[in-house]
C-alpha cells in the first residue's frame, strides 16, 4: 500500500485562538489508485456533540485538568496562564494546532508519494502527516507541530508532540480518534475521540480573516498577562462549583481511572470537614 501525506490547511492561519465553535471537518481523499479496502472519506463532516460537549462548545473551566494526563510541568504552566494574554496582538490570531484543532474548524488534503521531512524541518500548525490504510480504517501520523494547547485552558502542548489518528467510517457517521504523545507535558498518551456524520448540503466560505487590534489601551509596552507561582485567583472556582477536591482538579494520570475513586473518598471527606 503506497504511503500517503496531508498538508497543512491554507485556511490554518486565518483561524484565531480563541474561536470554540467546531463546524465542519472537510476529507478529500486524492489517491492516485483507490486500495480494495479503502473507505471514501471525502466529503464535508459536521461534529457530533455528545462528547466533551462543555469543552467544544463555550469553552473549558479555568483551572480544570480533571482527568488528563499532564505532568507538574503542564500544570504550572496552566496555573500561570492568564485568560487576557489572549487580548496580547501576538496571540489574538494564533490558531490552534492539528491536534486540537479537531474541535474547530478544519481542513484535511490527503496526497500520496511525499517524503517525509528530516528531524530538522520547520514545524507549523498542521504539522507533517502521513497515513495508510489498516483494512477499513485510515490511520495518520503527524509530526512537525507547532507548540501549542492540550486544552485551551492553559495546558500546553509542546513542539515535540506525535499525533496519531484513526478515521473510521460507518455509513454516514465518521469517528475520529486521536491519541497524543508528548514528551514534555503528558506523562501518559491524551486520547480523545469525536463523532461526524456527512453534511450533503454543506458550502460557503471557508475563510476567516483576523486582523488584530489593541484590545486594552492602558497596558504597557512588552507586558504578557501572568500568574506568578500560588496567585492563579481561578484554582478554587472550578472545585467549588462542582464539589471536586483541589488535588483531583490539578489531573496527571491518575485521574484518569476508575481506581482514582478509592483515593477521592478521603479527599471529599477532608474538603467537607473543612467547610464545617
Amino acid at each position: 500500500m503506497p504511503t500517503t501525506s496531508l498538508s497543512e490547511s491554507g485556511m490554518d492561519n486565518a483561524l484565531r485562538s480563541r474561536i470554540a465553535v467546531p463546524l465542519l471537518l472537510l476529507l478529500m481523499a486524492l489517491f492516485a489508485t483507490p486500495a480494495l479496502a479503502q473507505v471514501d472519506l471525502s466529503g464535508a463532516w459536521t461534529p457530533r456533540y455528545h462528547e466533551d460537549q462543555p469543552e467544544r462548545i463555550p469553552g473549558p473551566e479555568l483551572a480544570d485538568y480533571l482527568g488528563l494526563p499532564i505532568n507538574e510541568e503542564a500544570r504550572q504552566w496552566a496555573l500561570s496562564w492568564d485568560p487576557s494574554r489572549l487580548t496580547v496582538q501576538e496571540h489574538q490570531c494564533q490558531v490552534h494546532t492539528v491536534a486540537y484543532i479537531y474541535r474547530g474548524p478544519l481542513q484535511v488534503r490527503i496526497w500520496e508519494g511525499r517524503p517525509h521531512p528530516p528531524d530538522y524541518a520547520a514545524h507549523t500548525w498542521m504539522g507533517f502527516s502521513t497515513g495508510k490504510w489498516e483494512g477499513d480504517t485510515l490511520t495518520v501520523t503527524t509530526t512537525h507541530i507547532k507548540q501549542g494547547w492540550h486544552r485551551r485552558n492553559g495546558l500546553p502542548s509542546s513542539d515535540q508532540i506525535t499525533l496519531t489518528e484513526h478515521f473510521i467510517r460507518h455509513g454516514n457517521y465518521l469517528t475520529h480518534v486521536s491519541v497524543v504523545n508528548d514528551p514534555i507535558f503528558l506523562a501518559e498518551p491524551l486520547i480523545k475521540s469525536q463523532n461526524f456524520v456527512l453534511n450533503d448540503t454543506a458550502g460557503g466560505n471557508w475563510l476567516w480573516p483576523c486582523e488584530y487590534v489593541e484590545e486594552i489601551a492602558d497596558r504597557p509596552a512588552g507586558a504578557v498577562p501572568h500568574y506568578m507561582p500560588g496567585e492563579n485567583p481561578f484554582v478554587n472556582e472550578f472545585v467549588n462549583r462542582h464539589g471536586i477536591p483541589v488535588e483531583a482538579a490539578m489531573g496527571g494520570p491518575e485521574t484518569m481511572y476508575p481506581e482514582y475513586q478509592k483515593k477521592l473518598k478521603p479527599l471529599l471527606e477532608k474538603m467537607r470537614a473543612q467547610k464545617k
